[in-house]
């Protein structure tokens, strides 16, 4: 079992408060729409096909999902890009920061003026990406007892998992997350939020106050509309 992770648990429980809010159905948007530039088809386009069932599972409108396709097929509006920034938070953290955007003025300018608020500062290309690899992630409750539960997901080909948030996390090679997604379904559990995200090979300790930091950080970073993914590798 893995070791805990704090800001899985904090960005999920954010998750479920930044539902409510408008800028989530810009951030799926951007998504598709970046996932769209490797082909329009879901059948042919794992990254379009998780981007799109990500969305429908946050009740984003049909006509959203189609003209955020259509954005990134280059046929609808000005074309975005994905980016992924490195650097450095509170106590010497590695952040790494992927954003999709229209406008990189715009999205750096952001970036760095919470850099700066925060404490932290951007770190050049290579500086803290070797710190981590991608990962399938998998938020997933279950009625199970205990051991059922963790029988079951091992089952389901998963390469690990934690228990927190009244449910468990559950990590697989990127190219396995439909699979395993799809085989804990088949076992009754009830899927809240799926993504590949950026895991630290290795965390950090710290103490209560760099810890509070840490989060503060990462917090503002993620409530940018341009801001896809944040990961850092404390715990």
């Amino acid at each position: 079992m893995s070791g805990h992770s704090k800001w899985s648990s904090i960005k999920h429980q954010k998750a479920v408060t930044d539902a409510k809010r408008a800028n989530v159905f810009t951030k799926l948007a951007n998504a598709i729409a970046v996932a769209a530039r490797k082909g329009t088809d879901p059948a042919m386009n794992f990254s379009l096909r998780l981007a799109i069932d990500r969305a429908k599972s946050a009740n984003m409108p049909k006509e959203n999902i189609e003209r955020s396709i259509r954005r990134g097929s280059g046929t609808g509006e000005v074309a975005i890009e994905e980016i992924i920034y490195e650097a450095y938070g509170p106590a010497a953290t590695a952040i790494l920061i992927k954003v999709a955007t229209d406008n990189k003025n715009r999205t750096i300018a952001g970036i760095k003026s919470i850099l700066n608020k925060f404490g932290g500062k951007l770190a050049t290309s290579g500086a803290v990406s070797y710190l981590f690899e991608e990962k399938g992630q998998i938020f997933a409750k279950s009625d199970k007892v205990k051991e059922e539960a963790e029988l079951a997901i091992i089952d389901s080909g998963a390469q690990d998992y934690e228990e927190a948030n009244g449910g468990y996390f559950v990590y697989c090679a990127p190219r396995d997350l439909d699979k395993v997604k799809s085989a804990l379904e088949s076992r009754n559990f009830q899927i809240e939020d799926f993504q590949i995200i950026f895991q630290p090979k290795n965390s950090i300790q710290l103490d209560e106050a760099s810890t509070d930091k840490a989060v503060e950080i990462l917090k503002a970073l993620d409530d940018l509309d341009d801001v896809s993914l944040v990961s850092s590798n404390f715990s």
